[in-house]
């Protein structure tokens, strides 16, 4: 297909079982990326240093830890992140965590996002675990406690985005997952949307990953979804 110019937005989550398979799909998708998120399955076997490898490159990184401990341990934890140049580094959305998260932060350029609701979860997911919200009512809590937190934004489902956006400050990152093209399998989401009904939601960021990652032509795929994310 034609050259289409990468969308920053779209952080491809390389979710593969090593860091040779996660650079070699990187090398594959060459220009037609420039963000990506590494998370828990790479991070213990050495994708922090991939991380500052892709940094080195000039891509955008987004370290998806999920931080959740007591206050200092998860202000230490971000202390030394806020050092590896990262973009983006996620945290539970707990009050203490967020507020512990955001001192150890400091000066650094490193944006923290509280984790809402994962999109792994529907609402019979939620009962059994023992809450009674509904997701939109609980994600909707953990935001105005992420703002109070003094965080830079949460992550959540596409679903919850324009309810999100209305009551946030116009530069809070909205950073959905659950994101799957048109005629993509769900996978093991549940919360889904297609990338330009979540941005035309209000999200600012996208995380993708097994259509892109797993799709025949993984640059065709990645192509194919910076266009569709040009329009909005």
């Amino acid at each position: 297909m034609a050259k289409i110019k990468s969308d920053a937005r779209c952080y491809v989550a390389l979710d593969l079982p090593s860091v040779a398979e996660a650079e070699a799909m990187v090398e594959r998708l060459d220009d037609a990326v420039e963000s990506y998120k590494i998370g828990l399955q790479l991070l213990p076997i050495g994708g922090v240093e991939l991380g500052q490898r892709l940094k080195a490159k000039g891509k955008n990184i987004f370290y998806d830890f999920k931080l959740h401990d007591i206050g200092a341990t998860v202000e230490k934890a971000t202390r030394s992140i806020a050092g590896l140049r990262a973009d983006l580094l996620t945290v539970h959305a707990r009050p203490d965590v967020m507020r512990s998260a955001a001192k150890g932060r400091g000066n650094a350029s490193l944006k923290i996002l509280g984790v809402t609701v994962l999109t792994s979860l529907d609402q019979a997911a939620l009962g059994a675990i023992g809450y009674s919200d509904t997701a939109e009512s609980l994600v909707m809590r953990r935001v105005q406690q992420a703002l109070e937190a003094g965080i830079d934004g949460v992550v959540a489902s596409p679903l919850e985005a324009a309810a999100i956006r209305a009551v946030v400050p116009k530069d809070f990152l909205v950073v959905t997952p659950g994101v799957r093209p048109k005629g993509a399998a769900a996978g093991d989401q549940k919360r889904i949307a297609t990338p330009s009904s979540a941005l035309r939601s209000g999200a600012s960021h996208l995380v993708i990953g097994r259509p892109i990652t797993q799709a025949d032509d993984p640059r065709q795929a990645a192509q194919e979804i910076a266009a569709e994310m040009s329009g909005v």
